[in-house]
């Protein structure tokens, strides 16, 4: 059986590698999330780390941080990733699973990452065809919420809907209907990954940067 790390973001596509891996012969030793350590929340996302650890008990796991200076020069994301890594194979896990679904350059770069580490990339979305993966989570029972969009693919009106056929039906043409390329970011808060529903409700939406985030916070703090 081999050990793995899941790259957690909190969003669909990881939640749904965390699914697809069970029963398999990879078992997930935890979640390891990049975190503004200035914010204490999601790189990217600004999910609040409150969250992120209702999904680590939600999931039955221990969630790993890594946090992040802003800006993060790629050598001190480098430096620090590797003292997570070194972390992981004293703990004798041996992969590192990512929910990527087709961008090459992303790929390579998490590859060549984790060259000379001992650990093994894992992909197991990749490739999928991601309107029929879309649906795929959905039937599955996942549920989620948008945390943020990028404004230059999708209206701010987007920012803290239900992730949900209505939302898919509701993209404009040529947005990728999982966000692969950066037009959305979720957060998942139920689904079979789970052994319980994580308390979140949808504040305010704010723009920043040319991003429109959704406030999302936990009803049991």
């Amino acid at each position: 059986m081999r050990r793995a790390l899941l790259s957690w973001s909190g969003g669909k596509d990881c939640a749904w590698a965390l699914q697809k891996l069970r029963g398999t012969g990879v078992a997930i030793a935890a979640l390891l999330t990049t975190v503004d350590e200035a914010t204490n929340s999601v790189a990217m996302h600004a999910v609040p780390c409150e969250l992120l650890e209702w999904q680590a008990r939600a999931a039955g796991l221990p969630l790993w941080t890594a946090p992040l200076p802003w800006p993060c020069a790629n050598r001190d994301y480098e430096r620090i990733m590797k003292t997570i890594w070194d972390r992981a194979r004293a703990n004798d896990i041996d992969a590192v699973v990512f929910g990527d679904l087709f961008l090459e350059d992303i790929r390579a770069y998490r590859e060549k990452t984790l060259e000379g580490t001992g650990l093994t990339p894992l992909f197991p979305l990749w490739k999928s065809p991601t309107a029929a993966l879309a649906e795929e989570m959905l039937q599955g029972g996942l549920r989620a919420l948008t945390a943020c969009v990028d404004k230059r693919a999708l209206g701010p009106e987007f920012a803290g809907r239900e992730f949900d056929r209505g939302f898919l039906a509701d993209l404009p043409s040529g947005i990728d209907p999982c966000g692969e390329n950066g037009e959305f970011h979720s957060f998942v808060y139920d689904g079979p990954m789970f052994r319980e529903r994580v308390p979140v409700r949808v504040g305010n939406v704010r723009d920043h940067n040319g991003f429109a985030f959704a406030d999302l916070q936990c009803l049991e703090s």
